[in-house]
């Protein structure tokens, strides 16, 4: 289950919406709630997904996505919940709402699909790897989100795109530099108050915001083992897909590639050979 024991905070709120951060849909606050019961009712819970034709899809589509290696197949939200379970059906169906609460534009077109592209990814990894207590559902979740903050703050700051730009191309400090200089925010920090309020859980948040920091994956990081699993993998799985599709190189992998590699506990061999496997995968997802 996320870790939602707890009601967000109202300041919290009230700073969510001061930048123009989606406050939790009603719809995911039912579902959480009668997820947090001591016994839910799976049968409320389909009934309250099927509602959503198109959340009802999601949720079915990405069960049965081949990347998760899962044995049974939905054939219903029913199916999904049991398949899933509660805790990855939630973080799905988070990840579904997210995407439909923007408006849809060419440049946002392009950024989710970017997203799932990353999110598979780092679900293939994370089941290649098979790190124990680190599970393709979480892995998927983390890469869905891990960068919600930017269209969030492509709607609020006209001039974001040419903030990411800068950051892009910087190669001696951490992405959020130039966001923090140039509109006193970064996306980081957003999508991790984003994650928070959206109930997911605490490492995710955690991970949200440090996703760019250079001391997450450093010796002496005061990170959890989960949170740097989260961040390395969303780094490789970034890293694949720029190099499979032949897409703009951010300077990401150039600060973080070594210790994504410590971290994931990868050599040089292996590199060839999730080089060759990802070229696939990539394939698969367009």
């Amino acid at each position: 289950m996320t870790d939602s024991s707890s009601t967000p905070d109202p300041l919290l709120e009230h700073a969510l919406l001061d930048i123009g951060i989606p406050p939790c849909p009603e719809i995911l606050v039912r579902i959480m709630a009668e997820m947090d019961k001591e016994e839910p009712d799976y049968h409320r819970l389909s009934h309250i997904i099927s509602a959503d034709v198109a959340l009802a899809a999601g949720l079915i589509k990405t069960t049965n996505s081949p990347f998760f290696a899962r044995s049974q197949r939905a054939r219903s939200v029913h199916d999904a919940l049991t398949i899933l379970g509660l805790r990855a059906s939630s973080h799905t169906i988070a990840g579904i709402i997210l995407r439909n609460i923007f408006p849809s534009t060419p440049n946002l077109t392009r950024f989710w699909d970017a997203s799932a592209r990353k999110a598979r990814l780092c679900a293939w990894l994370a089941h290649k790897l098979d790190i124990h207590g680190f599970n393709a559902d979480d892995a998927y979740t983390f890469g869905l989100f891990h960068d919600c903050g930017i269209p969030i703050l492509m709607s609020r700051f006209p001039s974001y795109r040419d903030v990411l730009g800068q950051a892009n191309r910087d190669s001696l400090h951490e992405f959020t530099a130039s966001e923090d200089s140039l509109i006193k925010t970064n996306h980081a920090e957003v999508g991790s108050a984003l994650a928070q309020s959206w109930w997911l859980d605490a490492d995710m948040c955690l991970s949200i915001r440090n996703h760019h920091s250079l001391k997450a994956l450093a010796p002496d990081s005061t990170l959890s083992k989960p949170n740097r699993l989260f961040i390395a993998t969303v780094h490789f799985a970034e890293h694949f897909s720029q190099q499979q599709l032949g897409l703009d190189m951010t300077q990401e992998w150039s600060k973080f590639g070594v210790a994504c590699l410590e971290t994931l506990q990868i050599d040089e061999d292996d590199m060839e050979f999730l080089y060759s496997e990802a070229k696939q995968v990539v394939a698969l997802l367009d």
